[in-house]
């Protein structure tokens, strides 16, 4: 089954009832083109290390093209490991500038793959979006996007579906032209280049994948929508071990999420009843994300807190 992780710890800090953005949901696809006519003799272990990242906003730059990597983007490149990167990950949402940390590995493990990260709920706070992904073997050669605003600002909307070429990057942190991780360290370390049809190297000019951004929904921000707005959940705080949606004929799902994005808890709505009670006397004391579905499909966010 296809997974993402969403940690949504930003939302907690920052979702105000009274003044809530638009968020959109996408499904974000990359399909490898990674082959030895157009990028020299592959290895017969080529692969590729999971498609990380993150949504976050214009304080925080996770790797810029022409800039130095990071630790985390470092480690991505030269290893595929991504646990530093989660890291610098977490400590930007801990300082409100990402949303939520993103993780889907490819299938198959071949040169020619894809991975699909499903329904990633991007909020209006929350537009940028960064991936990478190693290919592997190589010293340090990656595909990445830095940045990518998903909000069309011409348009003042979300983007519709659209696609994007990837090219190889070369993280400036290990030396080596050809298929292997066995290299020098670079030093004075270099900057994150594109080395598409680069001399010595063995990709040729050619795309060595598809980003493929596909729209799916989006709901409106209270200014428009002002029906799903209205639904409050009490006591809120709660230590009754009981909480209590109003207004909650409209909706069709009650959905609670933990800060690390695991859902915890689901109530259907199947009556005409204004108000549903939910019991969580099984959930540990602390901060939740409950995500309202009205029957049209529309979703909110609101902030939980259990004491």
């Amino acid at each position: 089954m296809k997974k993402i992780t969403f940690i949504l710890l930003l939302t907690i800090l920052c979702l105000n009832d009274t003044n809530a953005q638009s968020t959109a949901t996408y499904d974000i696809n990359f399909t490898s083109t990674w082959n030895s006519s157009d990028h020299g003799t592959l290895p017969s272990n080529a692969h590729w290390s999971n498609l990380v990242g993150a949504n976050h906003n214009s304080n925080i730059t996770f790797l810029e093209m022409g800039g130095t990597a990071t630790t985390g983007i470092e480690n991505v490149a030269e290893t595929g490991s991504n646990s530093v990167f989660n890291s610098e990950v977490i400590a930007a949402i801990n300082a409100g500038n990402a949303e939520q940390w993103l993780n889907q590995p490819f299938s198959p493990f071949a040169a020619i793959s894809s991975a699909t990260l499903s329904n990633v709920v991007v909020s209006e706070d929350h537009p940028l979006l960064t991936l990478i992904s190693m290919i592997a073997p190589s010293p340090d050669w990656i595909i990445a996007v830095n940045g990518l605003n998903l909000w069309d600002t011409s348009m003042n909307k979300w983007k519709e579906t659209f696609t994007i070429d990837l090219f190889p990057y070369d993280a400036g942190t290990e030396n080596g032209f050809g298929y292997s991780i066995d290299n020098t360290a670079t030093n004075p370390r270099g900057v994150i280049t594109n080395i598409a049809g680069a001399a010595g190297y063995p990709f040729g000019t050619e795309k060595i994948g598809t980003l493929t951004i596909t729209f799916k929904s989006t709901t409106l921000s209270t200014d428009t929508f002002e029906t799903i707005n209205d639904i409050k959940l009490f006591p809120n705080p709660s230590s009754s071990g009981k909480i209590t949606v109003s207004n909650s004929n409209s909706l069709n799902l009650i959905e609670i999420y933990d800060v690390l994005g695991k859902k915890v808890k689901q109530n259907t709505i199947n009556t005409s009843s204004n108000e549903h009670s939910i019991d969580v006397t099984d959930l540990n004391k602390g901060v939740y994300i409950v995500r309202l579905t009205d029957v049209s499909g529309n979703t909110e966010t609101k902030k939980l807190i259990l004491n």
